[in-house]
C-alpha cells in the first residue's frame, strides 16, 4: 500500500502497520495513508478482524510530529485536530472488531489511536500517556473523550492533567489494556485473539459491535431496542441456525456470514 503504512491480509485478519521511524509519528503522510487503508477495509467482507500496530519494538505510535505544532494558530489548530479525529473516527467505525497491538510507546496521538480500537493488547514494555499539557496543549485526536469512556472520568482526568505516562501493567489494572504479554509478542497475541474472534459468527460479532458502540452514546432504553432489533435479525440468518445445530450436534459450527 503506502510508504509508511502497510496492509497485509491473511486468514481473514488484516494487519495494518505504521512504519515511520524512529517513533512512528503521526505525520500528515501517515494519516493520509492510514485513511486510505481504512477506507479499503470498510468495504471488505473478507476481513473478520483488523489489527493496528507500529513497526519495531520501540514505539506503537509516539504521537504527532511535534514540528507541526509550531505553525499552528487558533484557526489552523482546529483543522489539525479535526483531521486526526476524522481518521480515528474511521478506525472506530470499521465494521469489524479492531485490536491495537501496542508494542511500545503509545503517547499522545498514539494513545488516542489505541483508544479508537475496540481492544488493546500491550507488550510489557509499552507505555500509555496523554502528555499534551507538557506542551501547553490538550489531547486533540479524541483523548479527552475516549479515555474517560474506557477507564472512567477520574483516572482519565489524572492522566490528562498530569501528562504522566503509565506502564502496561497499570494500563491493564485500570482497564486500558485488555492483555499484557512479553516484549515482542503483542502482534502475535493480537493475532491469537483475532483468530478466536474470527471463528465466531461474523454477523453476530459485527452487530454486537454496532450495538455496543451505538448504545454507549444513547439512553439505555434506546440501546435495548437496538439490541432487540439486531438479535431478531440474527435469528433469521443461516449462521444462527448453523450455530444452534452445531451446538446440539456437539461439533464446531461452520459460519458463512449469511
Amino acid at each position: 500500500m503506502g510508504e509508511k503504512v502497510t496492509l497485509e491480509v491473511a486468514e481473514g485478519i488484516a494487519l495494518v502497520t505504521i512504519n515511520n521511524p524512529p517513533v512512528n509519528a503521526l505525520s500528515a503522510q501517515v494519516l493520509q495513508e492510514l485513511e486510505e487503508i481504512l477506507d479499503e477495509l470498510t468495504g471488505r467482507t473478507d476481513v473478520a478482524v483488523t489489527i493496528i500496530t507500529g513497526a519495531g519494538e520501540r514505539a506503537f505510535v509516539a504521537g504527532a510530529d511535534i514540528n507541526q505544532f509550531l505553525g499552528l494558530n487558533g484557526v489552523s489548530g482546529i483543522d489539525f485536530a479535526r483531521r486526526g479525529q476524522g481518521v480515528f473516527n474511521k478506525v472506530e467505525e470499521l465494521p469489524m472488531p479492531t485490536i491495537a497491538a501496542v508494542n511500545g510507546v503509545a503517547l499522545g496521538g498514539g494513545c488516542e489511536l489505541a483508544l479508537a480500537c475496540d481492544l488493546r493488547v500491550a507488550a510489557e514494555n509499552a507505555t500509555f500517556g496523554q502528555p499534551e499539557v507538557n506542551l501547553g496543549l490538550m489531547p486533540g485526536y479524541g483523548g479527552s473523550q475516549r479515555l474517560p469512556r474506557v477507564i472512567g472520568v477520574g483516572l482519565a482526568k489524572e492522566m490528562i492533567y498530569t501528562g504522566e505516562a503509565i506502564s502496561a501493567q497499570e494500563a491493564y489494572r485500570i482497564g486500558l489494556a485488555n492483555r499484557v504479554v512479553p516484549r515482542g509478542q503483542a502482534v502475535e497475541e493480537a493475532k491469537n485473539l483475532a483468530r478466536k474472534i474470527a471463528s465466531r459468527g461474523p454477523l453476530g460479532v459485527r452487530l454486537a459491535k454496532k450495538a455496543i458502540d451505538w448504545g454507549r452514546e444513547t439512553a439505555l432504553r434506546q440501546g435495548l431496542a437496538l439490541e432487540a432489533q439486531h438479535f431478531g435479525y440474527l435469528c433469521g440468518t443461516e449462521d444462527a441456525k448453523e450455530g444452534a445445530k452445531a451446538f446440539l450436534e456437539k461439533r464446531a459450527p461452520v459460519f458463512r456470514g449469511r
